[in-house]
């Protein structure tokens, strides 16, 4: 089985990891349309092998977001749970706070801390802030998976 992290937003992104932890596809989500999303999770469906489980960042809005920001979100993160749902792709959610702390990478909102970390687990890729907590949330996803 493998696995999908998912960090919703606009400038989050999609990483699909296989069961020996070894990075199958990384997906920008600022860098592609709905539909490339779309096609990319249901290109992981290829056989029962390749059909992957889901960790999706629990989220919610924050104190003095504004309402346009907030609804954007929720537009984005619905269209991802969706998409989940309609290609019948397992998920479950998860905290921040859980991810970070099982991988001893407590951000705070300071991306910096998990870009770093996702770099020390998988040194071969060039992470960016809008990659780097995908990768560790399929990390996290992979381990608790075993």
């Amino acid at each position: 089985m493998f696995i999908l992290g998912i960090d919703p937003g606009a400038n989050g992104g999609a990483t699909l990891l296989s069961d020996s932890g070894m990075i199958i596809d990384v997906i920008d989500f600022a860098k592609n349309t709905l539909v490339d999303i779309a096609d990319a999770f249901a290109e992981y469906q290829i056989d029962e092998d390749t059909k992957p489980f889901a960790f999706i960042e629990k989220v919610h809005s924050m104190p003095k977001q504004g309402v346009s920001s907030t609804f954007k979100f929720g537009y984005g993160y619905g269209f991802l749970v969706g998409v989940l749902t309609a290609l019948k792709i397992p998920y479950e959610m998860v905290t921040p706070q859980t991810w970070q702390k099982a991988l001893s990478c407590r951000s705070k909102g300071n991306k910096n801390i998990t870009k770093a970390k996702a770099q020390q687990l998988f040194p071969d890729h060039k992470w960016t802030h809008h990659t780097a907590d995908s990768v560790l949330i399929a990390e996290f996803g992979r381990r608790i998976k075993k």
